[in-house]
């Protein structure tokens, strides 16, 4: 008779047949403690690296933009902390490792700061406007 020992909480093979590849945009489901509660948050990125195939240390880095900054954070693929894995889009890349990306963000923040203009946008209260208008008409009788 043959018992079965159960190693981990995650559904293993669940896990590995879910195909996770670098270039795919996913949502991974999170648990985590606040003040004694539990609550499930949600970080939606694309996968940069796939580490460590498919053994018990396997891990994957996503990679997603929040309000202009760059986050990454590195997952163990089986970890029991993650309730969840979404795959939202699958994309055909031609790198195993898509660290590149990192360098191209940066490189097309710099391009737009370069074609930014300086602009002076001041605001003017209404007494300077009146003196303003005010000094408008005499310059006219002068000339």
């Amino acid at each position: 008779m043959k018992t079965s020992i159960k190693t981990s909480p995650v559904n293993m093979t669940e896990r590995k047949e879910l195909g996770l590849a670098s270039g795919d945009t996913v949502k991974i489901h999170q648990k985590i403690e606040d003040k004694g509660k539990t609550r499930i948050q949600i970080f939606e990125g694309m996968v940069l690296a796939r580490k460590h195939g498919a053994t018990a240390g396997a891990t994957f880095t996503v990679r997603k933009v929040v309000d202009g900054i760059g986050v990454e954070k590195i997952f163990p693929l089986y970890s029991p902390l993650i309730d969840k894995i979404e795959i939202v889009k699958r994309a055909k890349v031609r790198r195993a490792k898509l660290y590149h990306v990192r360098e191209k963000v940066a490189r097309e923040i710099k391009r737009q700061m370069r074609r930014m203009r300086m602009v002076d946008i001041s605001t003017e209260s209404e007494m300077e406007a009146k003196a303003k208008a005010d000094a408008a008409p005499k310059e006219e009788v002068a000339a």
